[in-house]
């Protein structure tokens, strides 16, 4: 038997529309979500929505796995930055902990300057030093950091090579790889390309896009061959969560069914792999 996936989406799908904090929780469980993911910046929340959060997942049965946090002060040269950005990323994993999940998503950044005034080879360093000493304090929490491949051109972790020597260069073992399946699309990953990341892949997002832009559209409706990438990844051996990335939809008084075309879609590609079964992961 394949490996068992688990299916969950991120809270940032229902950004900008008419469904909180609480209802969307509630509507993802409805839908028929394995486990969710928390986009809340921690400096932006207090202890009251966190407990509103960490209630209702538990209510309605939908484990955190993970809580997203986009970073790019993380390789800033200014030591005062550095400092507000560990500091920052060092409470993600608070709060990820208080969760109870699996780990902090992190999108770290890009290079800056054109490469004229810091290396681009410093810029790497110092991404590398501070990701390590992050990944020190979540294996300390019970967490692990997933690092985002992010297919932009200025990006450090631009596509498949550059992420998985990243990983290897920290050298940690709470610091692992996030594929995501439309990102692996629009940095023209092979399906074999995936293979880099063997032993690697510490979580999965999903979305669709049109093969030349940001999308993150529900699958089917776009040019991502996701049951291949998908296979790709299940390939290596992971198993674990795969969780829809949806976005700023074009109709956000149309978020539900946006939501639920996702995950019908979604779902069908997983059952017709056989990899669906979120009560055994």
């Amino acid at each position: 038997m394949a490996q068992q996936l688990e299916l969950g989406m991120i809270s940032s799908t229902w950004l900008g529309t008419k469904i909180g904090l609480e209802e969307g929780i509630r509507k993802a469980k409805e839908i028929g979500f394995d486990s969710y993911d928390i986009f809340e910046d921690p400096l932006d929340i207090d202890d009251e929505a966190r407990k509103l959060i960490n209630e209702t997942c538990d209510e309605v049965g939908l484990p955190i796995r993970s809580v997203v946090c986009v970073n790019f002060g993380l390789v800033d040269f200014n030591p005062s930055v550095e400092r507000f950005a560990m500091d920052r990323a060092t409470a993600y994993i608070d709060q990820g902990a208080y969760f109870g999940a699996r780990n902090i998503l992190l999108v770290i950044g890009e290079y800056y300057w054109d490469g004229e005034v810091f290396p681009n080879e410093a810029i790497w360093g110092f991404a590398v030093d501070r990701v390590r000493r992050l990944g020190e304090y979540a294996q300390s929490k019970g967490l692990e950091v997933v690092i985002e491949l992010e297919p932009f051109t200025q990006a450090l972790m631009k596509d498949v090579d550059e992420l998985a020597r990243f990983v290897r260069e920290v050298d940690h073992p709470a610091v692992r790889a996030n594929a995501d399946i439309s990102h692996l699309h629009l940095s023209r990953a092979s399906f074999d390309d995936v293979k880099k990341l063997q032993d690697m892949i510490g979580h999965i997002h999903l979305s669709d896009c049109d093969g030349e832009r940001h999308g993150d559209l529900p699958a089917g409706r776009g040019a991502t061959p996701i049951k291949d990438y998908l296979q790709a990844i299940v390939d290596t051996g992971y198993s674990g969560t795969v969780s829809i990335e949806l976005e700023y939809s074009p109709d956000p008084d149309k978020i539900v069914e946006w939501v639920e075309e996702a995950y019908r879609e979604t779902s069908k590609i997983m059952d017709e792999l056989d990899v669906r079964d979120g009560a055994r992961v």
